[in-house]
Order: C-alpha cells, then structure tokens, then sequence
C-alpha cells in the first residue's frame, strides 16, 4: 500500500513539473527560475507577470480577470495565498448578485496588484486588488492585505496592520547597498517617510 501512495505521490509532482514548464508560456510574462504547481493551484494566466526567481507554494488562487498581477523578482509566496485583482459588482439596484455580468462591472472594482522584490508571502494570505506590496515586505500567514504595504514592513492579521520594520533606517539603507546598485536603491527620505508613519 505505501508504495502504491508513494507512486501516485511522485508521479504527481512529475506532472506539475512537465505542466510547469508547458504552462510558462501562458503567463503574460514569465520570468527565469519560476517554480508552480499548475494541478495544485488556479491562475489567471493571460493576466499575471511574473519576473525572475519566483516560487509560487501549492494551493495558490492568483485571479484578475480585467486588472493584472504583477509580481517582481526575489518573491516566495507559501501555500495557499489568494490574490485577486478584483471584486464583483453589487451596485445595480434590483439586480441578483448572481446575475452580475462582467460588463457591470464600474472601474473601481477592478485594480492591478504590484508586488516589488525580494517579498515573502506568509501561508494562506490573501492580497486583495489595487493593493502594492513594496520592496523587501513580508506577509504574515493568515494576513488579509486590503492596503499598501511600506517597504521592509512586516504586516499581519485581519485586516492586516503594520507590526513593525524588518530593520532599522540605518540597517535597511545597509542593506540596500549590499544588495541593489546605486540607481536602484530606494532613496533615504522616502524609506523614512514610511517609517515615521
């Protein structure tokens, strides 16, 4: 019997590896070292870019259907995260929630999510549209995010709220200069102006 579910178990994830690499080209981009599991998971394909070094957990609803996900480089996102690029309509006075079209849809209930790089998405979050996730954030586990995110922030809890900077002003300038070239570091009075907040 074990090596019957020790079957199944392998040649499930040699499937989501063969469909890995078949199902990149649906993606509107995607980037180098992109790990997923197609069988485990439901995207928006057409509507989601995705950069470079990317691992995406099982589980993961990643839906947009007239908005776009883009996610940067350097992002793991656990098990179970939802992002959802929009909301139903309910506006329409004598109309159904259930016979709701896309065309009812007004602008507002459709926005893109950005999450920058070198993010950390923490098990069974959900992330919901017109939401960005700045550089070097983290995601508690469990964490519904229904706004930004500062840079270098750790959020959590529903609705998540800020719980604190991964560093210092000092640390994280320091660490921004190891890691990022100069044109690319995020300047001094804005990281300040998130912490201050």
């Amino acid at each position: 019997m074990k090596f019957i579910a020790r079957l199944f178990y392998f040649s499930g994830k040699g499937i989501d590896r063969i469909l890995m690499y078949l199902y990149r080209s649906l993606f509107a981009q995607c980037g180098r070292k992109v790990i997923f599991y197609p069988t485990k998971s439901d995207f928006y394909y057409s509507h989601i870019s995705i950069g470079d070094n990317v691992y995406i957990g099982p589980g993961a609803s990643f839906i947009a259907t007239v908005s776009y996900i883009n996610i940067s480089n350097n992002v793991s996102f656990g098990p179970n995260v939802t992002i959802r690029g929009g909301n139903h309509a309910y506006h329409l006075m004598g109309k159904l929630m259930s016979n709701y079209k896309l065309e009812d849809k007004r602008p507002e209930d459709d926005a893109p999510v950005y999450i920058d790089e070198d993010v950390w998405v923490g098990t069974g979050a959900i992330i919901l549209k017109g939401v960005h996730v700045r550089r070097g954030a983290i995601i508690a586990a469990g964490a519904v995010v229904n706004k930004n995110v500062p840079p270098y922030s750790i959020v959590g809890g529903v609705p998540a709220k800020l719980i604190r900077f991964r560093w210092s002003l000092e640390d994280i300038m320091r660490h921004e200069a190891m890691v990022y070239p100069v044109e690319r570091r995020l300047p001094e009075n804005e990281l300040l102006e998130y912490i201050k907040q």
